[in-house]
């Protein structure tokens, strides 16, 4: 269970803080965000404020312990935002390398949940245990 735990924590801290740190340029309209999703992507330039506010409540909901099925869905919308950013770079004709990276963040999602399901199986079994 202690390894679990671990790598779970890691995974979860790693996804949280790349969440949280692509968050700060969107909500304060930092003039590179502005650029890259209007400019680049055509995206409106209300949707940094919402996706940034997003992604830290996000951050924040697969931080704080219990709330499984907030948890479920921040995990979904982590994967729709980077998932969309893929997809909406490869539609401008981005480079590979320049939407390559972001694939990154599906591996720390997917590891984050496997090992947060891992987890919550672990502490069932162990509370019908002693039970």
């Amino acid at each position: 269970m202690k390894k679990t735990t671990i790598w779970y924590w890691i995974f979860t801290g790693l996804l949280a803080a790349l969440m949280t740190m692509s968050a700060i340029p969107d909500i304060v309209y930092d003039p590179q965000a502005v650029q890259m999703v209007h400019d680049h992507l055509g995206y409106p330039l209300y949707f940094l404020p919402l996706i940034g506010v997003a992604k830290v409540l996000g951050a924040i909901a697969i931080i704080v312990p219990g709330f499984p099925r907030i948890k479920e869905w921040a995990y979904a919308g982590f994967v729709y935002d980077i998932g969309g950013a893929i997809i909406s770079s490869i539609a401008v004709g981005d480079p590979v390398a320049n939407w390559s990276p972001l694939i990154l963040g599906l591996v720390f999602i997917a590891l984050s949940y496997i090992f947060y399901h891992k987890k919550l199986k672990l502490e069932s079994a162990g509370t019908k245990k002693y039970n």
